[in-house]
């Protein structure tokens, strides 16, 4: 049966969406629309390209996390550089590599450009901080005067995972001006909005992964100084679009996988770490599946 499916961020927590999807192909489901967001964006490029998940896990053994995070020329000890880095490029690594290795295992299935997908194949979600809002690629690209058959989609990966402060943001040139362009988790980390078609009646089921508990299951924050204040904010600010729009939703067709006390950023994980985590993914998805009913 062929389904739709949105892929949430979640940065290095995004190994468990592998195991998801393992799951989800031992489960027969095929993949019609896929959408994703920050770390979600990377593995709906590859299911869009055509990697199966063992070959994802191939991938991903032969890839060293750290070689992903790409430091400039330094006259300083990095300690220093690093807040000239955060002030001037705005970011701690630039995130080069992490597209040219996108590229690279794209191009080995034969996709480029997002006229090499088949229409209406791939959503990839970013956050337009020059203008305000939420950028779905390729779908918005016409409004900066982009083709979007042309346009990489390495490229957008890289739009959608550049963390804020943590990767450099990328300047998206065109016709219309610059445009600062970041992780598209900023303003919508779990973007089921992009096949909401409430006034539609459905092709395909819609199912869902996200890298984080249900809404009612949720810790509260504790705010009690500046720093836990900045933290919570972010978070609200990352979350409370998706969360009205999933308070408005039946939770039934979204699965969810709370990874805790793992750090988006945290590039230097073990591979047994990682392991676990695609296990995780994996285990918490099967146990979904068993009960869903579409």
């Amino acid at each position: 049966m062929e389904i739709d499916i949105v892929l949430s961020g979640g940065g290095v927590k995004g190994f468990a969406l592998v195991g998801a999807y393992e799951a989800i192909e031992a489960k027969g489901l095929q993949l019609k629309r896929i959408a994703g967001t920050s770390a979600g964006s990377m593995i709906a490029a590859l299911i869009a390209a055509g990697y199966t998940s063992q070959q994802m896990i191939e991938l991903i053994d032969h890839l060293d996390l750290k070689q992903l995070l790409d430091k400039r020329k330094e006259v300083l000890p990095f300690s220093l550089m690093k807040w000239v880095f955060l002030y001037w490029k705005m970011g701690l690594y630039k995130g080069q590599v992490l597209e040219e290795w996108m590229e690279e295992v794209l191009a080995a299935k034969g996709i480029r450009t997002f006229g090499d997908l088949p229409k209406d194949r791939l959503y990839i979600v970013a956050s337009d901080v020059t203008s305000g809002r939420i950028l779905v690629l390729p779908t918005d690209l016409p409004q900066y005067g982009i083709d979007p058959d042309t346009f990489s989609v390495a490229k957008a990966v890289r739009m959608s995972v550049s963390i804020p402060y943590f990767f450099e943001p990328v300047k998206l040139q065109t016709d219309a001006g610059k445009f600062v362009v970041v992780d598209g988790g900023v303003l919508s980390n779990f973007p089921l909005f992009i096949f909401d078609e409430e006034k539609k009646v459905k092709k395909r089921p819609v199912l869902g992964v996200q890298l984080s508990a249900r809404l009612d299951k949720r810790p509260k924050k504790q705010v009690r100084n500046a720093i836990e204040l900045y933290e919570a904010l972010f978070s609200a600010m990352k979350e409370a679009h998706d969360a009205r729009y999933i308070s408005r939703r039946h939770e039934k067709n979204i699965i969810f996988i709370p990874v805790r006390n793992v750090l988006s950023t945290e590039f230097s994980m073990t591979d047994e770490e990682r392991d676990h985590l695609i296990g995780y993914g994996r285990r918490k998805t099967e146990l979904f599946l068993k009960k869903w009913t579409y």
